[in-house]
């Protein structure tokens, strides 16, 4: 069932990441919407997963000759969505002006195919470690959630639970104090204060300090973290975004930014953020109601929320409906 919210279906959503792209058509679900990916010399395109002729998924076709081949009966689809070949025509016989695939925008960033069902192509978010050469950069995801999006990102954003759901590795619940903070608006950007987390061993010399938290909404599926240490001065992003496959199904993506040497190899980074994440999956599917309240009256939030609040406001003002109540 299709997912019905123009903000989402008019904002570049994340698909898949590039390298999952390879020789075969990638099948997709994005809002409900079946989608197919595939790579040509010209890049990566997206279709509706349908070819018009009977209604078989593309997807379970191949790429020929840089078009689109439809496993069912051989019609073949160029970049832009056009039949250049149906294998019963008669020799001369013209291809029917009808004949074409569903196409939908495509970006590549960031490491990521980014899809707009709506096909207006806005400005995608800017992310600036990933065009800074001193940034090393680690892919994660996808990680399959049974929630809505809105959930997943609100944990993300929230700096409370980390020393009792991360006690040990992001915290510890004898240091659980959250400072206040302020938060700042600028055109679509909305971002925290710096915030102090005490980590028991944030920086791998076995010694607990105090951290720095910097938290930033760039869309409503897309949010970051910046952790600053205050003695080195060292830097580590994640970006966090979020494909909605359908009601109560999303799938999380992600990026890891660091500006210092980090010893451990891709895999191990990607397994110790598998373990966090999984440590935070069961709290999201499991909390009650599954859409998140926009009406800031229906659950209890403290000072140390804001950022959760502010979340909650950016997706009031932009009219958000998926996994919203």
């Amino acid at each position: 069932m299709l997912v019905e919210d123009q903000v989402l279906r008019n904002d570049w959503i994340v698909a898949s990441k590039i390298d999952d792209v390879k020789e075969a058509p990638l099948q997709v679900t994005i809002l409900g919407e079946r989608v197919v990916l595939f790579r040509n010399e010209e890049g990566i395109h997206a279709f509706k997963d349908l070819c018009i002729h009977r209604g078989a998924a593309l997807s379970l076709g191949c790429v020929k000759d840089g078009n689109l081949v439809c496993a069912y009966h051989g019609w073949e689809y160029d970049s832009d969505g056009a039949c250049k070949k149906i294998p019963q025509l008669p020799e001369g016989r013209q291809i029917p002006l009808k004949a074409k695939a569903i196409k939908f925008s495509t970006k590549e960033a960031y490491g990521f195919v980014w899809v707009n069902l709506n096909n207006n192509e806005p400005e995608l978010f800017h992310y600036p470690e990933f065009s800074d050469d001193s940034y090393r950069h680690v892919l994660w995801g996808p990680q399959e959630v049974n929630a809505n999006p809105p959930r997943i990102v609100e944990n993300f954003l929230d700096v409370g639970h980390l020393a009792f759901i991360h006690e040990g590795f992001l915290g510890v619940q004898e240091h659980p104090v959250i400072n206040d903070y302020d938060i700042h608006w600028e055109d679509d950007r909305v971002y925290s204060d710096e915030i102090a987390i005490f980590q028991p061993d944030p920086d791998g010399s076995g010694e607990s300090k105090d951290v720095y938290y910097t938290y930033e909404v760039n869309r409503p599926l897309s949010v970051r973290f910046t952790k600053r240490d205050p003695d080195t001065n060292n830097k580590f992003t994640i970006l966090l975004t979020i494909l909605p496959v359908a009601e109560r199904k999303s799938i999380a993506y992600g990026v890891m930014s660091f500006n210092y040497e980090n010893e451990l190899s891709d895999e191990k980074i990607v397994e110790f953020q598998d373990m966090i994440f999984a440590q935070d999956k069961p709290i999201v599917e499991n909390q009650k109601p599954e859409d998140l309240p926009l009406d800031l009256q229906v659950e209890l939030s403290l000072k140390c929320d804001m950022m959760s609040i502010a979340y909650r406001k950016y997706l009031k003002k932009l009219g958000v409906t998926l996994g919203t109540e």
